[in-house]
């Protein structure tokens, strides 16, 4: 399988400055189950942190650029690893290794200026070739240019020691913004057997890894700012419902995505704290739009009204959401709240199903998995909804390689989800663009791909939130998503933790802010 889109799955770093640090701690509620966080306590350095976190042991990667279906690894190897860029507040790309970036006035090539003082774990500078070597090596994995859009690898060069050069084949305004995601840096050289080896740049070093659980301690020489921890424990957990136990039983401080159920289970608890991340986790039904039966645009507009969204959100989310309009990137600064919210309309979903002479003696099976906490149940209740309509659908739960090999690109229709939620063009560049290499419904519109490259080259502000909402009206009318609704990110932790990140998606990884109390 194609798992590039899993590692875009797990995007989410942190930032460079404690300034910006503090500035991203802004994105969610924190609920000490019914208090807020004690904001007028000061940071304390000292404690090892607890954290469980999601992962099969089958699937365990020590490989910064490889496959990284599990968070618990993505969490390992981001606090080990830093990136160029990382996600932010406002705005929503921010510094990491990269202190700061510079584009031609074309838009083509972008000067990324290294962090002052950025060391290895073993002391040694990080250098421009390091960070050439690191990008050229994530350029050539089978999906690298998903990875690195737009860039070849010929076009990655060294300016001098701290500058690293990228030269795109189009322009785009975007460029850092896609470069947050897996951009890793090791040092120059680094040979595929001693890459799990590797020393990182980041807030923490790897002082022991077994079995997809590992020990982090903090790195007193970060350049990124104060680390408040003494170390990182991490413990992968296979299903949210164990990770979510141990956290009830004082086993591990901080559940990371343990979700809506969990929370509910905890909402007594005066000893455990809520951490709520709104836009975090998308989860969209995929309807194949290149050929079968979905492929008309009446069809996918019936099922679209056929849904009940309000109750999607109270039943599968438990209320820890809300109401989605069928456009992905639902965090970002440009969504069009302007298009209308589409509401439940059997009638005319019926009425849309009989012009498109769509087969209502049929069966079609929904494919789906059950990776994470709430899809298999948003696929149940969408066969439900639409059965009122007089469409019959077959809920088929999949084992998650099955899914990701046969399914995930191919089926006609099937559930999805993804955590990164902030950027339009993010998931225009990576889902839906005719030539995107994880083109989820084989979806192909020209007036989309005008309005994106268009958007992508400019610099125009007004210019381009205007054909970012041309954009979104397109993909609302006739893309392959029925997007019900967002779920909150949902983490659970201990009383005294503080300092957890609450950016949406992945940003949950920030733990480098974390401290606690004693």
């Amino acid at each position: 399988m194609d798992l590039t889109r899993r590692q875009l799955l797990w995007a989410g770093a942190a930032l460079t400055t404690a300034t910006v640090l503090t500035a991203c701690g802004s994105g969610g509620d924190a609920e000490p189950n019914g208090s807020a966080d004690d904001t007028s306590a000061k940071p304390r350095k000292g404690g090892t942190l607890r954290v469980g976190a999601l992962g099969r042991a089958s699937a365990v990667t020590r490989d910064p650029h490889g496959t990284q279906s599990n968070e618990s690894d993505y969490l390992i190897l981001s606090l080990v690893h830093d990136a160029l860029t990382v996600p932010g507040a406002k705005p929503n790309t921010a510094p990491r290794l990269a202190a700061s970036w510079e584009p031609s006035a074309d838009l083509k090539t972008w000067k990324f200026k290294l962090a002052k003082g950025a060391k290895f774990h073993d002391g040694s500078p990080v250098t421009a070739k390091d960070v050439v070597f690191s990008l050229k090596r994530l350029r050539a994995t089978p999906a690298g240019a998903s990875r690195l859009p737009g860039i070849q690898a010929k076009n990655i060069t060294a300016q001098g020691t701290d500058t690293v050069v990228l030269v795109s084949d189009y322009a785009n305004a975007e460029l850092p913004l896609l470069t947050r995601l897996t951009t890793f840096v090791v040092p120059d050289g680094t040979s595929d057997e001693d890459i799990a080896k590797a020393p990182g740049t980041g807030p923490f070093k790897l002082d022991w890894f077994r079995g997809g659980n590992a020990r982090l301690v903090r790195n007193d020489s970060w350049h990124g700012g104060t680390v408040y921890l003494d170390a990182i424990e991490v413990k992968i957990f296979e299903s949210p419902q164990a990770m979510a136990n141990a956290m009830l039983a004082g086993q591990i401080d901080l559940a990371s995505n343990a979700g809506a159920i969990a929370a509910r289970t905890a909402k007594t608890r005066k000893d455990i704290q809520t951490v709520r991340r709104p836009n975090d986790m998308a989860m969209p039904i995929v309807m194949r739009t290149a050929d079968g039966p979905f492929a008309d645009t009446k069809v996918r507009e019936a099922l679209r009204l056929a849904v009940d969204r309000e109750a999607m959100v109270k039943q599968v989310l438990s209320g820890y959401g809300t109401v989605a309009n069928d456009i992905l990137g639902t965090g970002d600064p440009a969504y069009a709240k302007s298009i209308t919210q589409r509401t439940r309309d059997l009638a005319k979903a019926r009425q849309l199903l009989k012009e498109a002479g769509f087969d209502t003696s049929r069966t079609y099976e929904l494919m789906t998995t059950e990776d994470i906490s709430g899809l298999a149940e948003s696929a149940t209740l969408f066969a439900t909804q639409v059965r009122e309509a007089g469409v019959k659908v077959k809920v088929v739960k999949q084992e998650s390689a099955v899914f990701w090999d046969k399914t995930w690109l191919k089926g006609d229709l099937y559930t999805s989800y993804w955590g990164t939620n902030d950027s339009v063009v993010f998931f225009a560049s990576k889902t839906m663009v005719s030539d995107s290499g994880q083109n989820e419904a084989g979806w192909q519109d020209t007036a989309f791909d005008t309005a994106y490259e268009k958007a992508i080259g400019t610099s125009d502000d007004a210019r381009r939130t205007q054909l970012l909402r041309e954009m979104q009206q397109i993909e609302y009318d006739s893309s392959g998503y029925l997007l019900w609704g967002m779920a909150d990110g949902v983490d659970l932790a201990a009383a005294k933790v503080r300092g957890l990140p609450t950016l949406p998606g992945y940003g949950r990884v920030q733990l480098e802010t974390a401290w606690l109390t004693s």
